[in-house]
């Protein structure tokens, strides 16, 4: 049943949708309207939060996993007291304003995760829970329930027919996690239709074989709505899905159960017809009763009065365990413990050769005691990316506080979590792929760029020289297309060191995802003595090695595994009595964020003759050769053949890059 003081909140909800829509003649008022009653229950009755503070560490998160019906959300901001303007929510889709279309976190205060293409925040809320679990496992203490809180979500048809939410629905099935509570909007309605256009697996069936908890409730019954939450908060070994009948648009006399409500105004005289229907003022707009106001701002109190009491218990906790207390300060504020640095291996020529993924493998392992919310895993290929830690545990729901995840073959739902854990905050979250596979994982890798998140990608099995498992397995055009990403920093070691110093930038960058794309096949360790420092790498490029007086006719500029071939070249053509310079240039995005004099001192435009050498695709690379150099690249697919006779066939060869230079000097 529904009061007539409940029933004005919830109108308030829907009106203000439906007139932010309106008066932005742009947006998707249906959601909104539909499940304006679901999200006022658990607004005002169980969301634990702090419009006073919306970064407060133990708050229970909130994700509209349905983006597209933002003004629910932002309706919801406003009127429980974040600082989020009414005139903010008129300007709804405006150049400036803080009511993007789709909701953005860092943008509007309260926008926990940035949704819209769906199934990505269901992943996020995943991510969340996950944070959420392991945290108190590994720090909270008897009578000390520092991590304690829910993971909610509102969830679309659409979102879950996006195979992102299979994946992720089974991943959180399987771990058990209980404080994850997704409400389904189930409206029957997509943009083409009804949903029985393309739609008709048994939902409540598949999630149940996943191993979560279904409820079912009528979306307008708030009582029913309330105890559902009850029973899906009271169960711990299970995620719940509480499936809500709703309508799209509820109470538009002619848009109500319409596809066009979805993604369309309702219209001046719609708008006009609802609001009357809903026994609403029907020339106001934007109209907030004080009685509304009033439930809906308790929200202030409670929660100034919620986080009041969590900081008296992490204040006596700090108190009994000082350490524990520390390092969750020093990680809140997003930085790391002291002296990790220390912990960081350096490699000798004499180790021998070693693949880049292998030291990757070794660095994670010495760093693992010293960062100890360092957490993640593979997409069940731990063996071959390097990623697991050893002598810890799995993260499983028998032993939450376990720090290797396994993520199943679930490349795109791994992506998601990393960045719901990533937002939660706390931890160091890393994920493992072949570098192939980044495509199917790559929309969460640019909402992870877009959303400045730190997390690291370990893209192994860097190119086509993987060899026998042939072009399905081999990059080519992977690189070049995730360069096209802004603010997502890559990084091709050559060598072990370089690895060891890109995991520390990875892990010191705290405003975006750092990709690292390491080798299958061993490399050897770069004799430093006569050559310059791997922790030139922070610069993005370097010179590694330099022409005798340091003024070279020819640049070599390799990355990752060709930097070995462009010094092998260089003795060859210094015997050819060509000055030489070989450049490492492991990371664009680094060497193009140094000052104009450091990168005209790496590549002098005086020469005018220079080579680059990539196993990849060469889109790009004509910004750093000039109109007058040259890119040994990998312009097809790869092959099947071990990897050295794929780079012979492929060209990459001393003698080739010593011709291709002779050319360009005009000697060949």
């Amino acid at each position: 049943m529904t009061d007539s003081l409940d029933a004005l909140c919830i109108n308030t909800i829907r009106t203000l949708a439906m007139d932010g829509v309106q008066r932005a003649n742009s947006g998707h008022p249906g959601m909104p309207m539909g499940m304006a009653d679901v999200a006022y229950v658990l607004w005002t009755r169980f969301l634990n939060h702090n419009p006073s503070d919306p970064a407060w560490p133990d708050r229970d998160r909130f994700v509209l996993s349905a983006g597209h019906g933002s003004m629910l959300l932002y309706s919801l901001l406003h009127l429980t007291g974040y600082d989020l303007p009414l005139e903010e929510l008129m300007r709804f889709r405006q150049w400036g304003s803080r009511t993007p279309g789709h909701p953005e976190v860092g943008l509007t205060p309260g926008v926990e995760t940035t949704t819209g293409p769906l199934g990505q925040g269901f992943a996020n809320g995943v991510g969340m829970a996950i944070a959420e679990r392991f945290l108190a496992a590994a720090f909270n203490r008897p009578g000390f329930p520092i991590f304690d809180h829910y993971t909610y979500g509102i969830v679309s048809d659409g979102d879950l027919m996006e195979g992102i939410s299979h994946e992720a629905a089974s991943l959180a099935g399987h771990l058990g996690l209980g404080k994850l509570i997704y409400l389904y909007d189930d409206n029957n309605i997509s943009i083409e239709g009804l949903t029985d256009l393309t739609f008709t697996e048994d939902v409540a069936t598949r999630f149940r074989a996943y191993g979560w908890q279904v409820l079912a409730v009528d979306g307008y019954d708030v009582d029913e709505i309330d105890a559902a939450i009850r029973a899906a908060r009271a169960e711990m070994d299970r995620p719940s899905l509480i499936i809500c009948h709703t309508h799209i648009a509820y109470g538009s006399p002619n848009k109500q159960d319409d596809a066009s409500a979805h993604g369309a105004p309702l219209g001046e005289e719609e708008v006009r017809l609802t609001k009357e229907a809903l026994g609403w003022p029907a020339e106001a707009m934007f109209l907030i009763p004080t009685e509304a106001l009033a439930v809906f701002r308790r929200a202030v109190e409670q929660g100034q009065s919620a986080q009041a009491r969590w900081q008296a218990t992490f204040r006596r906790y700090a108190a009994e365990y000082p350490e524990e207390a520390a390092l969750l300060e020093r990680l809140w504020a997003g930085e790391l413990p002291g002296g990790w640095e220390e912990m960081l291996p350096t490699f000798l020529p004499a180790d021998g050769p070693i693949a880049t993924r292998k030291a990757s493998g070794a660095v994670l392992n010495a760093l693992a005691s010293a960062l100890p919310t360092l957490i993640g895993g593979s997409a069940d290929l731990a063996p071959s990316n390097v990623t697991r830690l050893k002598g810890y545990e799995s993260f499983q729901r028998e032993t939450p506080a376990g720090r290797n995840l396994h993520f199943g073959v679930r490349e795109h739902a791994m992506g998601g979590i990393l960045n719901g854990m990533a937002l939660h905050g706390g931890l160091l979250p890393y994920g493992g792929t072949f570098l192939v596979f980044s495509d199917y994982m790559r929309p969460s890798v640019r909402l992870a760029a877009m959303m400045h998140l730190p997390v690291v990608y370990v893209w192994t099995h860097d190119s086509v020289w993987i060899g026998q498992d042939g072009p399905t397995h081999q990059p080519v055009e992977h690189l070049a297309a995730l360069r096209a990403i802004p603010n997502l920093l890559l990084i091709r070691p050559s060598d072990a060191n370089e690895t060891v110093v890109a995991w520390k930038v990875a892990l010191e960058r705290r405003d975006g995802p750092t990709g690292l794309l390491l080798t299958r096949q061993a490399l050897p360790v770069l004799d430093r003595s006569g050559m310059a420092g791997a922790e030139n790498l922070v610069r993005g490029a370097y010179v590694l090695r330099d022409a005798a007086g340091g003024s070279p006719d020819l640049i070599l500029i390799g990355s990752g595994s060709e930097v070995h071939l462009a010094l092998e070249a260089q003795d060859r053509l210094i015997e050819r009595g060509v000055a030489t310079r070989v450049v490492s240039m492991p990371s664009w995005e680094l060497f193009d964020a140094q000052p104009r004099s450091y990168r005209e001192t790496v590549l002098p435009p005086t020469v005018r003759a220079r080579l680059a050498i990539e196993a990849g695709v060469g889109q790009g690379w004509e910004r750093y050769v000039g109109p007058a150099g040259d890119v040994m690249s990998v312009e097809r697919f790869g092959a099947s053949a071990p990897h050295k006779v794929l780079m012979e066939k492929f060209g990459f060869t001393p003698e080739a890059v010593v011709e291709r230079a002779l050319r360009l000097c005009g000697a060949g």
